[in-house]
């Protein structure tokens, strides 16, 4: 697998680790590299060009664990299991993506079967190593580094101070992220991608044939997308983390180290995933009230960094993924 194919997948872990699936039918999909990924109930597709321009579709089913045990449907624990799984599907689809592309490594001899395995081992291991640093990465500079600068001139014992401060940084660093990786060619192309998935969503909801002509009209900015998800998730984070923080130096004391407040902060992120989950679905539903509208605008603005206006082959692409799994 080529160094190029790491790269993408990797720099696309942050701003494509969550999607959302909600109504109808709990369809909802991704961008990858030179296609989109979408997934409806039990099934996940992905319809992706190859160098020729031809459009490459492959599906299969996948039985979320929420599905199989009622534990994991209750609220909030239903999002921090869509976390974990949109994470899984959304990197396999990347690595996937990648290959059909062309930007792998040189074509194996299919005939050669252990040099074909062996060339398979060699890309799984590659994909999971890159997928691990990115996610440590991500960790590391969206949750360690604003709670390490903040706690150079902020009190120990302070909480809403604290948090407040981290997750201004935090929010800023997750938009500085985005500007800058839209300015790369290849990821601005997954953005256009970004926009088609949104625009053959928007016309699936609204019962439309999902059509070149039925896409078109549509706005590439959605609010149940995941980047809309992110920010929510960093607002709450400030919310839950004070708490917690406030709670902890009451009872116990001061944290002794930034090491220790970090992994206290860490433990609780399925938890903030699992509540940004719910508060996203329910501005998803009441979005024509005011209130509620004016609420996901944030969402709706930064997504302007990780949409662009799709052509109609990126829209081909996003309706046969759509049509694959529903």
């Amino acid at each position: 697998m080529k160094i190029k194919t790491l790269r993408l997948s990797a720099i696309l872990v942050p701003p494509a680790a969550f999607r959302l699936f909600t109504k109808p039918k709990n369809v909802g999909g991704q961008a990858i590299i030179e296609g989109v990924m979408m997934r409806c109930g039990k099934n996940v597709s992905w319809a992706v060009r190859d160098p020729k321009g031809a459009l490459v579709v492959e599906h299969f089913p996948f039985v979320s664990a929420a599905s199989k045990s009622r534990f994991f449907r209750l609220p909030v624990m239903r999002g921090a299991v869509n976390l974990y799984e949109s994470l899984v599907i959304g990197f396999k689809a990347l690595s996937r993506s990648a290959e059909i592309a062309g930007v792998e490594d040189k074509p194996v001899d299919k005939n050669d079967s252990a040099a074909v395995q062996k060339q398979k081992t060699k890309d799984a291991v590659a994909s999971w190593l890159s997928f691990g640093f990115a996610f440590l990465l991500s960790i590391g500079i969206f949750v360690y580094v604003p709670l390490w600068l903040v706690s150079q001139f902020v009190p120990a014992d302070s909480a809403v101070l604290f948090n407040t401060l981290a997750g201004i940084i935090r929010i800023a660093l997750f938009i500085a992220y985005l500007v800058l990786i839209s300015l790369w060619k290849d990821i601005r192309r997954v953005f256009e991608y970004h926009g088609a998935e949104h625009k053959a969503i928007y016309a699936f909801e609204d019962g439309k044939e999902v059509t070149l002509d039925a896409m078109r009209p549509y706005p590439t900015l959605h609010p149940r997308c995941g980047t809309s998800f992110l920010l929510l998730v960093a607002l709450l984070c400030i919310l839950l983390f004070s708490v917690v923080d406030a709670l902890i130096i009451t009872f116990i004391g001061p944290y002794p180290h930034v090491y220790v407040r970090f992994a206290v902060h860490l433990l609780l992120i399925p938890l903030v995933s699992g509540a940004s989950y719910e508060v996203l679905k329910l501005s998803d539903r009441y979005r024509r009230f005011p209130i509620v509208g004016a609420l996901i605008l944030p969402g709706l603005w930064l997504q302007k960094i990780t949409t662009r206006p799709p052509d109609d082959s990126q829209l081909e692409a996003a309706a046969a993924a759509l049509k694959a799994v529903v």
